[in-house]
């Protein structure tokens, strides 16, 4: 895992937990470089990424503070979900690379032209050898972006899950639903046709908000959890039975 997502993952637990009182001022961001030997750039990604999540919010020339949670907040961390699904052993198999035409709906998602040639990419994400993830994007085919380039050698999960690195993903939209597997999806996951996945729709954006990437992963059901926090527990607090 990236280590800007380790990190907001640790700070967001110890904000959830009440390690870090609701209101009260976090380290500041030197502090957190020092512990967790990074850089300011990497330790604001985080951060970045907990005011998203509303966790804590951010005041100009006073710093960065646990934000106070209402019983209904309820703090749901993609990044946590994806490690649970990914980690460093784990493996991405790209099957195939092609160009294809854009049929109405790859169009309308990408804002191209119907039968405008895209660049269509198929992947398996392999875990202790064994079909876990099932990848399928259209990305808008432009020769002067290095974008098609890079997302062909995708090969370990840090670089994967890190793509948005630099900027290449400034924006966009994720959706998650539950659905049947087809004939191609269920020949690569290795489960009958039919069988329901958690699906991870996905419209990439660049930084004018025009769609660069349109696609879905779909995860095998076994493989899912979800875990939220309502509100906020101090440490120590409601461990008794």
């Amino acid at each position: 895992m990236p280590a800007y997502l380790q990190i907001a993952q640790t700070v967001g637990e110890r904000v959830t937990s009440g390690f870090y009182p609701e209101g009260s001022l976090l380290p500041s961001g030197a502090q957190f470089c020092a512990e967790f030997g990074v850089s300011p750039m990497t330790v604001r990604r985080a951060l970045t990424i907990l005011q998203d999540q509303g966790l804590v919010v951010g005041k100009k020339g006073r710093g960065t503070f646990a934000r106070s949670l209402n019983f209904s907040d309820s703090a749901f961390r993609l990044d946590s979900l994806a490690s649970d699904w990914l980690d460093a052993s784990s493996e991405i198999r790209l099957l195939s690379a092609s160009m294809a035409e854009a049929d109405n709906k790859v169009a309308l998602m990408l804002g191209v032209t119907p039968g405008e040639l895209v660049v269509l990419l198929r992947r398996l994400v392999l875990r202790n050898d064994s079909p876990a993830m099932y990848h399928r994007e259209y990305i808008v085919y432009d020769p002067r972006r290095p974008l098609v380039e890079s997302q062909l050698h995708f090969t370990s999960m840090d670089s994967f899950l890190d793509s948005g690195e630099a900027g290449r993903f400034p924006q966009g939209e994720l959706t998650l639903t539950a659905v049947p597997l087809d004939a191609e999806s269920s020949e690569a996951l290795q489960e009958p046709e039919g069988t329901f996945a958690l699906c991870l729709e996905h419209v990439l954006q660049d930084s004018d908000g025009a769609p660069v990437s349109w696609g879905w992963f779909l995860v095998k059901a076994q493989l899912f959890r979800l875990t939220t926090r309502l509100g906020s527990r101090r440490t120590g607090e409601g461990s008794s039975a």
